[in-house]
């Protein structure tokens, strides 16, 4: 176990309030259990206690055995906030990013205790917007194998328009409603507790019977919001550091993250599972293209504040975190 205060910047101060919050929700549960015992009269472990501490009062021996466990839980709460290796150095943001959200038994316990804020809303409307309904999506097609063995990164397209029922298939693939099992809706593509943190924005450039602009997908109706109409294919260019094929494609998805709707359920490993989840989409998109006949490539390096900018999200409660181009080739 190691324990390093050596970094008491923002972030780890508030690491730290969390863990005493559990080390309290715990102790408070422990004092509690030493109550009932002492108020049934257990002799056994009233005899235990005088043992221990004979000198004092069997109230004080109950606060100093209090105590101890506290500070024994407090040791136990450092455990997953080491921020210093052991050669002294400082780690590293994504070592860091790693470490600070990191399980251990104990905050898995205090998280039992932990009170949770209402649950987020899954999908995000924009009721003011114009909106597309999409072709219903079909289910027969090429074999999952094939998709499979013939996905490829392309990065060079085509003039070809992409068909609205293509644009239709995707975002099926990529977000799609697929049943519902309690109430709960379910989707495409797995995510952490059915919580699904992602929205997808799509920068038209070349799809039949669609205006050029930013649109939302919303997942409930299986339709396109207009967020903006306007060509954005230099825009989302040049915040893609001059990818070419950004601009190029017949439509860039852009996966935007509502970190909320995970982390109040699984805390800051919740971070961890938001990424993860970018990826089992961008991978059906990946073949759900294939299956279409159209080239599709991700994008993981882009100007943050300029494509979040261009989708209209702030950047910290939700943000771009991946952008997949897809065009006919």
């Amino acid at each position: 176990m190691i324990i390093d205060l050596c970094r008491m910047g923002q972030a780890n101060r508030l690491d730290q309030m969390r863990h005493f919050r559990k080390i309290f929700y715990l102790c408070y549960v422990i004092y509690l259990l030493i109550i009932i015992v002492t108020k049934t009269q257990n002799q056994l472990f009233v005899k235990i206690v005088k043992m221990i501490f004979k000198e004092k009062g069997i109230f004080f021996s109950i606060r100093v055995l209090c105590f101890s466990i506290a500070s024994f839980l407090f040791f136990l709460s450092l455990e997953p906030i080491a921020y210093c290796k052991d050669d002294g150095k400082d780690l590293s943001i994504g070592e860091r990013f790693h470490s600070d959200t990191e399980l251990s038994w104990l905050g898995v316990v205090g998280d039992l205790f932990r009170s949770k804020p209402e649950k987020p809303s899954q999908y995000k409307t924009y009721p003011d917007a114009k909106m597309m309904k999409l072709p219903k999506p079909e289910f027969q097609g090429m074999p999952l194998e094939d998709a499979i063995n013939k996905r490829r990164s392309v990065r060079n397209y085509s003039k070809k328009p992409m068909t609205l029922f293509q644009l239709s298939q995707l975002l099926h693939a990529a977000q799609g409603v697929t049943g519902k099992i309690y109430g709960q809706s379910l989707r495409t593509a797995p995510s952490a507790g059915a919580l699904y943190p992602f929205e997808i924005y799509v920068i038209v450039n070349n799809v039949q019977d669609l205006e050029k602009g930013v649109y939302h997908y919303a997942v409930p109706d299986h339709a396109l919001e207009l967020v903006k109409s306007g060509d954005f294919g230099k825009k989302i260019t040049s915040a893609g550091l001059k990818q070419e094929m950004l601009g190029d494609a017949n439509a860039t998805f852009v996966l935007s993250a509502v970190f909320n709707r995970t982390r109040h359920k699984y805390g800051e490993r919740g971070y961890r599972y938001v990424y993860i989840e970018a990826g089992h989409i961008s991978q059906n998109i990946y073949l759900q293209a294939v299956s279409l006949g159209l080239g599709s490539v991700v994008v993981g390096a882009f100007i943050d504040k300029e494509v979040n900018e261009l989708i209209e999200v702030d950047g910290q409660k939700e943000a771009a975190i991946y952008l997949h181009a897809v065009g006919a080739m």
